[in-house]
């Protein structure tokens, strides 16, 4: 980001206003695809039941399918982890707090802040419960008494997809003689945002070296 961009985020510490990237993605990730097509890409939406059906359209694919992988790469090793959170009003909260196992957290952000949460492996609903919010809220004012009075803005929960190792890898997939390269970048469980630049990069240059061979194949394919 540039400094006009940083000027957005509150001047905390540099774990504070990382932490506020992670609690208000709603804003960082449609800043994430402005550059995205700033930079020559675009967006195309659509079901793929068959990462196969992608033969021939594309040279190379990037899955982050997250925990579609397991119906479209048959990987039985991931699961979901269910994660809920709450979205409190209260501005005088400052400093992000978390418990010794990580169970509770109070993230400021930028117009909110966020209360967790839950680790709920294998549930696959995505509807917040009201049992586990009032558990977050209690935890949380444990934590820091003055949340008693912030008001609760809205209820979210979500689907971590996690797997035993967070797989980047390529993968060359065959089918009658013919070959649709692969580079995997999924299972970051509730890390994603903690470490998405990192595994991005990394996958940048497995595809960059990738795309190298491919059209090495294909020039000498044209001798």
């Amino acid at each position: 980001m540039n400094e006009a961009e940083l000027a957005k985020f509150p001047s905390y510490t540099f774990g504070q206003a990382f932490t506020t990237l992670k609690c208000q993605a709603s804003q960082y990730l449609p800043w994430m695809e402005k550059k995205f097509k700033s930079n020559g890409g675009y967006l195309e939406r659509r079901k793929v039941s068959n990462v196969w059906d992608l033969h021939g359209t594309y040279d190379v694919v990037v899955n982050c399918s997250g925990l579609g992988s397991k119906d479209l790469f048959d990987d039985q090793s991931i699961y979901p982890v269910k994660g809920q959170v709450l979205e409190v009003q209260a501005p005088w909260v400052k400093h992000f707090i978390r418990d010794g196992d990580g169970s509770t957290y109070i993230y400021p952000g930028i117009s909110y802040v966020t209360l967790g949460g839950t680790r709920q492996k294998g549930d696959w609903s995505c509807l917040p419960n009201a049992q586990a919010s009032e558990g977050i809220f209690q935890r949380c004012c444990h934590l820091e008494p003055s949340l008693s009075g912030a008001s609760v803005i809205q209820e979210k929960a979500g689907l971590r997809p996690t797997r035993s190792a967070l797989r980047i890898e390529k993968d060359i997939l065959n089918k009658n003689g013919q070959k649709l390269p692969i580079i995997h970048n999924y299972g970051h469980g509730g890390g994603g945002f903690s470490i998405h630049w990192g595994t991005a990069k990394t996958a940048t240059k497995l595809l960059q070296k990738l795309i190298l061979s491919v059209h090495d194949v294909y020039a000498k394919s044209k001798l």
